[in-house]
């Protein structure tokens, strides 16, 4: 299974690399930061053709609290997700509604993203100066490529390497720089980290979407690097399943604008970075139509519970009430 488009234009995911495992490059819970690590997307919302609740999960929660809530009983899920609706239910009428829904999802995605770079800023600026120097960022993140011979540096995996990942970083980190000074600010990090939320960081998401598409490096993408993003048949004969060929057939209406076979730029624009695509918006949607039994476009306690596992994670496990709780819980 390949990457996928979750969102507005949120990129496309780095693939593992096996470079790791090589006893000159350290493995990444021994970097101060894994150079992959800003590049990884959460799961896709339908996957395979399935519904991908943890898609759901993620855009409801938040990705760290997600993870937490996916370790938790059935039971503290239910009692820790009735304190999130008191708060969604900004009114307190007894309802969420639909601009209480996305209110909330726009503040788990800022929240994640702040906490998120205060993190890194952290590692990378112990000293909490107002920029960060960008050799000083390669020193810490790729500074273990200096000594690694050739053969080890452009070693790949599905078409990516760390100098291939170091000369990406180096790309992205010049169009955040919007003073051209070589340094980033908090707000200019913010938007190398996470350039998918930020409009002057478009054309870069798009490239990069591009190269890790496009295999034959033609400056489109064919149908077949379409699919095979999404989907690898395990064997030669393998037949493809149903909702690959509703996926061929998505893009030869739906994407493939002017029928040529191919993915342009401009078509592979307005695919990554609609311009009229609100993310929250859509999923809260989403969320009320999997959930709302009466069908009155607005959500009650009781049907959010009733569908707890559409919100949050309802893996049980044995340790789920030892696990560190926030105050708010």
């Amino acid at each position: 299974m390949g990457k996928m488009r979750t969102g507005t234009f949120l990129l496309v995911a780095a693939a593992a690399i096996s470079l790791v495992a090589a006893s000159s490059i350290p493995a990444a819970d021994e970097l101060p930061h894994d150079p992959l690590e800003h590049d990884s997307l959460h799961g896709r919302h339908f996957d395979g053709g399935e519904h991908n609740t943890q898609f759901d999960h993620e855009a409801f929660l938040g990705a760290d609290e997600a993870k937490k809530f996916d370790e938790l009983t059935p039971e503290e899920s239910k009692r820790r997700l009735g304190l999130i609706v008191d708060r969604i239910d900004e009114n307190k009428d007894g309802f969420i509604d639909l601009a209480e829904l996305k209110a909330w999802i726009q503040y788990t995605q800022r929240r994640y993203i702040d906490e998120d770079v205060d993190r890194v800023w952290r590692q990378h600026n112990p000293n909490n100066e107002s920029t960060i120097d960008w050799e000083v960022y390669r020193k810490t993140v790729y500074g273990f490529m200096d000594s690694l011979d050739k053969e080890e540096l452009e070693r790949e995996e599905n078409g990516i390497s760390y100098k291939k990942m170091l000369s990406r970083d180096r790309r992205r980190w010049a169009v955040a720089d919007q003073d051209l000074d070589d340094k980033l600010t908090r707000e200019e990090f913010t938007a190398f980290l996470h350039p998918e939320e930020h409009p002057t960081m478009r054309d870069v998401v798009l490239k990069e979407t591009t190269e890790d598409l496009d295999k034959d490096n033609d400056g489109k993408i064919s149908i077949d690097e379409y699919i095979g993003d999404m989907y690898r048949p395990s064997g030669p004969n393998e037949p493809e399943p149903e909702w690959v060929l509703s996926e061929r057939e998505s893009f030869s209406i739906h994407r493939d604008t002017d029928g040529d076979g191919y993915l342009t730029e401009l078509e592979i624009r307005q695919w990554i970075v609609p311009n009229d695509y609100d993310t929250a918006e859509t999923e809260a949607k989403h969320l009320i139509f999997e959930s709302d039994s009466d069908h009155d476009q607005k959500l009650t306690k009781e049907e959010v519970l009733d569908k707890y596992d559409i919100f949050v994670g309802s893996q049980a496990t044995d340790f789920g009430e030892a696990l560190a709780r926030h105050d708010e819980f």
